[in-house]
């Protein structure tokens, strides 16, 4: 028998409190009394004790997600074929690679790729793998709009055995260095891992926001897991690195960790949601003409053509039940895989881009001066736009620029100081929030000798 979570377990409580909200109406929801939240899920190595984690799973592509809990330990028929590893591959194991950088990662959302079953040999096959996933990922929206606020990383981990454990067969195992394994609590395509490996690994990465573990594998599978680690990353998503829709994992995990959204689907059985109004920017117990009436929570969108389908409006079953949650759109890829995510759903990813990223960047550092004929770059999103101005006055030749030289601004040698300031501002039309569109403003300035 499967095993399900309580009727009552409040699966994404713990990372919808750190999240960003939305608007004021929505604060003011979320502090109603919540339902019981979980105790936080603890790794095996915490105390020896028989814990578990949370993991949500993915049975075929374009299906509906499952939630259930395994236990944090490896098994030990697998954990039994651990060796060490020679000396040549103790020195690669660990390495850790810039695949993309946009800009520093204070100011960008940082990626971090670590794959599993790749031996030392094969570890350019994981950057190609990685390479072609992040592509998938990032060419579904609001990622493919905003592909200038990631930096994307590489951590090698290096495995004894090419391969999965649980692939093809279930009693198949192989050595591995974060001991993925599919047959996950007897679960065909629930893909786990040894979640403190995978934290050692992505401790070595800069400032890690999300993680990704790739399996080496063709077969289908993956798995979301809710936790915070110690690193900082809220969640870890596993998925197999070579089946073309393992890709629909990932993102729809990232739904959760970055948009603090809630699952749209639901289990027959649950029955009627009798709780508080839920944290979760898209479920609510209001009706359509309720939220336009109340102005909360996705209102502004409502009437509108959502890109997953459909019109926005309040539609009943999520958050697990069937009865008393609506949800914002028919079936997002928060409901079902192989989807777009809805109006809000995306509205809320821009919101959690940008609680680690920046509307602007530079490589050029503002705590020295620059020279006047020093070149200045940014970056910014494709949606935003960018004045330069000098010592407060804009140059409105320069709109619109990625680099400049403070000469080319106007700036003489007269021996003065000056300063060079740039603005991006994201003009998305993404975003209908007030309060998100505060964030979507910044600016850098450096200071100027001559």
């Amino acid at each position: 028998m499967r095993r399900r979570l309580p009727r009552r377990f409040s699966i994404r409580t713990a990372a919808v409190a750190g999240g960003f909200v939305l608007t004021a109406a929505l604060a003011a929801t979320a502090s109603a009394t919540p339902e019981p939240p979980p105790p936080p899920a603890r790794t095996a190595a915490a105390d020896g004790a028989d814990l578990t984690h949370e993991v949500e799973y993915f049975t075929r592509p374009g299906g509906h997600p499952r939630h259930t809990e395994v236990p944090a330990a490896t098994p030990d028929r697998i954990a039994r074929a651990d060796r060490a590893l020679s000396a040549s591959e103790t020195a690669a194991d660990g390495d850790v690679s810039s695949v993309i950088q946009t800009g520093p990662v204070a100011d960008k959302l940082d990626v971090v790729f670590i794959g599993d079953g790749y031996t030392a040999a094969q570890q350019g096959d994981f950057h190609t793998d990685l390479r072609s996933k992040w592509e998938q990922m990032s060419a579904v929206e609001p990622y493919a709009s905003y592909r200038e606020l990631f930096n994307v990383w590489s951590v090698d981990a290096v495995s004894n055995q090419s391969g999965v454990s649980g692939d093809p067969g279930k009693d198949v195992v192989k050595d591995t260095a974060l001991k993925s394994y599919f047959w996950c609590d007897d679960i065909e395509r629930l893909l786990c891992v040894d979640t403190d490996k995978v934290e050692s690994y992505a401790a070595k990465a800069p400032d890690a926001d999300l993680v990704v573990v790739l399996s080496n594998s063709t077969k289908y599978g993956g798995a979301g897991y809710t936790l915070t680690s110690q690193v900082g990353y809220d969640g870890i998503a596993t998925a197999s690195s070579d089946h073309a829709d393992s890709d629909q994992v990932a993102v729809h995990e990232t739904g959760h960790s970055l948009g603090k959204l809630a699952d749209e689907y639901f289990y027959a059985d649950y029955g009627t949601y009798t709780g508080a109004e839920p944290g979760e920017s898209n479920a609510t117990k209001l009706t359509a003409a309720q939220l336009t009436a109340q102005q909360k929570k996705w209102y502004r969108w409502i009437g509108q053509t959502s890109p997953d389908g459909g019109t926005v409006g309040a539609y009943e079953g999520g958050r697990y039940y069937p009865k008393g949650i609506n949800r914002p759109t028919e079936n997002s890829i928060m409901r079902t895989l192989g989807r777009e995510f809805s109006l809000p759903g995306r509205e809320a990813m821009i919101a959690g881009f940008y609680q680690h990223a920046s509307a602007i960047a530079s490589t050029t550092g503002t705590d020295t001066a620059v020279k006047r004929d020093a070149t200045i770059k940014v970056t910014f999103p494709a949606s935003a736009s960018v004045t330069w101005s000098v010592d407060g006055t804009e140059v409105t030749a320069a709109r619109g620029k990625s680099s400049v030289t403070p000469a080319s601004l106007g700036i003489t040698s007269d021996g003065r100081t000056h300063t060079v300031t740039a603005k991006a501002t994201d003009n998305t039309k993404a975003v209908k929030d007030p309060a998100l569109r505060k964030l979507l403003t910044d600016s850098r300035t450096w200071k100027v000798t001559t």
